[in-house]
């Protein structure tokens, strides 16, 4: 049974104000299909004679596919900050892989795609356009979840048990704030460095450092952004840093802002 409770969106950068009307939701996908994809999401704006909006979120180790008017693609993780200027009104329709899920569909190592797009046809074929009409000319959301599940019921493929050990290993780390090091990472998989850097860049994309930093830096805009902010350096052990100064190197490369300068714009 489908439902949208999938828990509280983590990566989205906060805005002082956001003008118009914007809708966000989130579906859970059927138990067959849980083990590949985490959620569906709808976002739909209506800003018309307001300002341009911009959008801004710190993604996570996944690969997405997304339905939109202007453009349907498949997207590889975005390592840096994305950000997507709104006007107007429109609708997206996306599908967000588990990490490590959407190897299987590619056939190839999932950094092949890190920062880039795919054409849905280069993975799924001529078909994919049929499937990309129908879901945007539905409207109701919950019918086109089911146009989604249809679509990739016919196109499932065999578990991997190493897919699944490495998908819990990062799905781990996103909620463990204990996990700090490559290292316990390596330990976590019971391989060495260097195979578990492979490892995680065939099937997530991305390399465990940077899984790693994500996730905490996920966990400090959150804690950034609350009604009680907490001191800089406090956070900063929290999440592992040797010293504040490194954290907010790390917070201003990825975000474009000082953490404190974060805080402050709420």
């Amino acid at each position: 049974m489908r439902g949208s409770d999938v828990g509280k969106p983590r990566g989205i950068l906060k805005s002082k104000t956001t003008p118009g009307n914007f809708h966000h939701s989130r579906l859970k996908p059927s138990t067959e299909l849980a083990h590949f994809i985490e959620h569906f999401w709808i976002v739909r704006w209506a800003i018309a004679g307001s300002e341009p909006h911009i959008a801004e979120t710190l993604p996570h180790p996944s690969v997405h596919i997304v339905f939109e008017e202007s453009r349907s693609e498949i997207l590889g993780v975005v390592t840096g900050k994305f950000r997507r200027y709104l006007r107007g009104s429109g609708r997206v329709f996306g599908i967000k892989f588990r990490p490590g899920a959407f190897y299987p569909f590619l056939g190839a190592p999932v950094s092949e795609i890190t920062d880039r797009t795919l054409n849905l046809s280069d993975v799924f074929g001529a078909v994919s356009l049929a499937f990309r009409d129908a879901l945007l000319a539905e409207k109701d959301e919950r019918k086109c979840v089911e146009i989604a599940e249809e679509f990739f019921y016919q196109r499932l493929p065999e578990r991997d048990a190493a897919i699944e050990r490495i998908r819990d290993v990062v799905e781990t780390i996103a909620i463990d704030r204990e996990i700090t090091r490559v290292e316990q990472v390596a330990s976590m998989l019971g391989l060495s460095l260097r195979p578990s850097q492979r490892t995680f860049r065939k099937y997530i994309g991305v390399t465990p450092k940077w899984v790693i930093q994500r996730y905490r830096l996920h966990e400090a805009a959150e804690q950034l952004a609350s009604d009680q902010p907490a001191d800089l350096t406090e956070l900063a052990l929290q999440l592992g840093y040797f010293d504040q100064a490194h954290f907010a190197r790390d917070f201003k490369k990825v975000v474009g802002r000082a953490p404190g300068e974060y805080a402050r714009s709420l």
